[in-house]
């Protein structure tokens, strides 16, 4: 069994087609197709069920992925460890943010990684706090930025607390409020909200805010990302509330200070077992923004 034969796997199990994953791991598809035949003889099992319109895994290789991705990890893992051991740092740095990080400028963090670093192969995705943290501890993700509530905090993953802010609401320039100094929860809750979607960490702050004040609010648009949001509230149709150091990042609306308001920490979390050179060379550009940025 090879290292190669493992990468033709994953490259046939992610784009569900030998020709796509042949194009991704630049051979011609018959020698891709002739390494996994003779990867299937070896395990004494198919790894895919193959028809004229599609390719899927059997329950086979259902079961190998995981490991295969595994071994290739922990194959990448060591070659960026030697790497690293005669000064140089290699492999891969994957990062995973939410949209309203603001603590740290992470493309300015990641240019500077780059331009120090510039044999690590960097990938960003963006997604909700909870999806992240578990991206991190399953190794999919070498760092992730989160955002939750004061009453939460990152699970199975090393942290470190980037900074704590307040939300504040976000209006259309002509929308009544706009001209207050401060509101409250209450005068907020006869409002219609644009939110991030319910069960994510960035909604949860708000609708507990509300809760625990008694109130009820319409939240009838539900988007996933910052740039929507504001996208909603410049023509009026809708409010929003956002972190204090990340809405003057949109353009076109009003902020206003809400009395009441919940708070949210920011976070960097790392897997400490499957932590690389790359990923903490990375943190350490991470601190010193940080610490700068305050």
């Amino acid at each position: 069994m090879e290292l190669q034969q493992m990468r033709y796997v994953v490259a046939v199990a992610e784009t569900n087609s030998f020709t796509r994953a042949a194009e991704r791991c630049l051979v011609v598809q018959s020698a891709l197709s002739h390494q996994i035949a003779r990867l299937e003889r070896e395990l004494g099992a198919k790894l895919f069920e193959r028809t004229s319109r599609r390719v899927r895994l059997t329950p086979a290789g259902v079961a190998f992925l995981p490991a295969a991705r595994q071994c290739l990890d922990a194959a990448e893992r060591a070659a960026a460890e030697v790497a690293a051991a005669v000064g140089e740092i290699r492999g891969r740095l994957a990062v995973g943010l939410i949209p309203t990080v603001a603590a740290v400028d992470v493309p300015d963090a990641l240019r500077e990684f780059r331009r120090r670093y510039p044999h690590v192969r960097i990938s960003l995705r963006v997604g909700a706090s909870e999806d992240l943290a578990e991206q991190v501890r399953d190794g999919a993700l070498d760092i992730a930025f989160l955002g939750l509530p004061t009453t939460a905090t990152p699970q199975g993953v090393a942290v470190r607390e980037l900074a704590r802010d307040r939300l504040v609401a976000v209006v259309a320039p002509d929308h009544p409020l706009a001209a207050e100094p401060a509101v409250d929860l209450r005068r907020l809750s006869a409002e219609v909200f644009v939110d991030l979607p319910a069960g994510t960490a960035g909604r949860i702050q708000s609708d507990q805010a509300f809760a625990a004040a008694g109130l009820d609010r319409e939240v009838a648009f539900e988007v996933t990302t910052a740039d929507y949001i504001g996208r909603l509230v410049r023509p009026g149709l809708a409010v929003a509330m956002l972190p204090a150091a990340y809405a003057p990042q949109l353009t076109g609306v009003a902020t206003v200070d809400v009395s009441d308001a919940p708070a949210r920490v920011e976070y960097v979390v790392w897997n400490r077992t499957t932590g690389t050179p790359a990923a903490a060379a990375f943190l350490g550009i991470i601190s010193t923004a940080a610490t700068q940025g305050r």
